[in-house]
C-alpha cells in the first residue's frame, strides 16, 4: 500500500549529506523548502560540498565525522559502490541513535549498512523512483515523485512518518523485493530508451536526419507514455498486436535487421497480447500466439544456427 503525504508537524532532526552530487543538491534543497533543517555536507572535493552548500543555505565540512556529529540522520548520495566504504569509515566513531540512510535503488539497507542496529543505530534505503538528472532544478519536482522505504524495523515507522510530514509519498517495501523493485524502475526509464533509440535507427534507414527522427518520434513517444500513466497500459494500447493483425506483424519482422531485433519484437508482441486480452476480454488470441510462437521459434533456430556457424569457422 502506498503511503501519502499528510498536514503533520515535520518531526525537528538535522539532517547530513555525505556526497554532494545531483541527489544530494536535489534533496537537500526539498528538505530546506519543507522546513527540514540540513546541517550541510561533506564531499571528498571540498568544491563540491561548497556548491552544495551554498545552493541550500547550508555548510560545507572538511570532515566527515564533524557533520557525522552535526547530524541526526545521514543520507548516504554518492555512487552505490561508495556506500558501504563510507559507513564502515564512519563507524569507527560512536553513531549511537543516529540513522544513515542511502538513496540507491538496486541495494538493501542492510548491504549497504552491515551490523548497523548492533552498533545503536539505524539504516534505511530511501529512494526515489525518479531520474534525477539537474542539480539544480529537480528538487520542484519531488512533490510528485514516489520515494521507496526499506530497512531497519525498530525505527521504520518513525522514519515513514518523517518522510510523509515532509510532503513526500513513500511506499514500504521488503528488502526480499529490492531488486525486482530496481528492476521495474530499470525497464520504465531505461528500456524505454533502447526502444525509441531502435525505432530512431528504423527511421534513419527510411531518410530521416538523426534530429528529424527524434522529433518526428518525440510526439508519439510522448504522448503514449503519458496514456499510458494516466489509463493504464492495457487501456493505452494501440496497433497491430491489439487488432489480431498478422499480416503487418509480418511485415515488420521482415525489415528487422536482426535476429536479436525480431526475437525481441516478438517477445514483446507477445507480451502486448496479454494487454489485449486485458483490455477486450473477448479477444481471440489463439492465432496470433501461434503466429508469434511459430516466429520466435523460427528465429531462435536461425540465431543459434549462425551462432554455431561462426564458432566452427575458428
Amino acid at each position: 500500500m502506498a503511503h501519502h503525504r499528510t498536514e503533520k508537524v515535520v518531526v525537528l532532526m538535522k539532517i547530513g549529506f555525505i556526497g554532494a552530487g545531483k541527489v544530494g543538491f536535489a534533496l537537500g534543497k526539498y528538505f530546506c523548502i519543507h522546513g527540514i533543517e540540513v546541517a550541510g555536507y561533506y564531499s571528498r572535493s571540498i568544491q563540491s560540498a561548497a556548491e552544495a552548500a551554498d545552493f541550500t543555505g547550508t555548510a560545507p565540512y572538511a570532515a566527515a565525522e564533524d557533520l557525522l556529529s552535526d547530524s541526526d540522520v545521514l543520507f548516504f548520495t554518492v555512487p552505490d559502490d561508495a556506500v558501504a566504504s563510507c559507513y564502515k569509515q564512519l563507524c569507527v566513531r560512536p553513531i549511537q541513535g543516529k540513522i544513515f540512510c542511502h538513496t540507491s535503488g538496486a541495494m538493501t539497507a542492510e548491504e549497504a549498512f552491515s551490523g548497523i542496529e548492533a552498533l545503536g543505530a539505524f539504516g534505511y534505503s530511501v529512494h526515489p523512483l525518479f531520474a534525477v538528472s539537474d542539480k539544480l532544478r529537480s528538487y520542484s519536482e519531488l512533490t510528485d515523485v514516489f520515494f521507496t522505504l526499506e530497512g531497519s524495523g525498530a525505527q521504520r515507522d518513525f522514519m515513514l512518518d518523517w518522510l510523509l510530514e515532509a510532503g513526500l509519498h513513500v511506499q514500504l517495501i521488503d528488502s526480499a523485493v529490492k531488486a525486482k523493485y530496481h528492476a521495474a524502475a530499470a525497464i520504465v526509464s531505461n528500456h524505454v530508451v533502447a526502444l525509441f533509440d531502435e525505432a530512431q535507427g528504423l527511421l534513419a534507414e527510411c531518410g530521416f536526419a538523426p534530429a528529424a527522427a527524434r522529433q518526428a518520434l518525440g510526439r508519439i513517444f510522448t504522448s503514449n507514455a503519458r496514456h499510458v500513466a494516466e489509463q493504464g497500459a492495457a487501456a493505452a494500447l494501440t496497433g497491430p498486436v491489439q487488432r489480431g493483425d498478422m499480416g503487418t506483424l509480418a511485415k515488420h519482422l521482415a525489415v528487422l535487421g536482426s535476429h536479436e531485433d525480431r526475437l525481441l519484437y516478438l517477445l514483446l508482441s507477445r507480451r502486448l497480447v496479454k494487454l489485449a486480452k486485458i483490455k477486450n476480454p473477448a479477444y481471440d488470441d489463439t492465432a496470433i500466439q501461434k503466429f508469434l510462437a511459430d516466429e520466435y521459434d523460427e528465429v531462435l533456430a536461425l540465431a543459434k544456427s549462425g551462432r554455431a556457424g561462426r564458432k566452427d569457422e575458428h
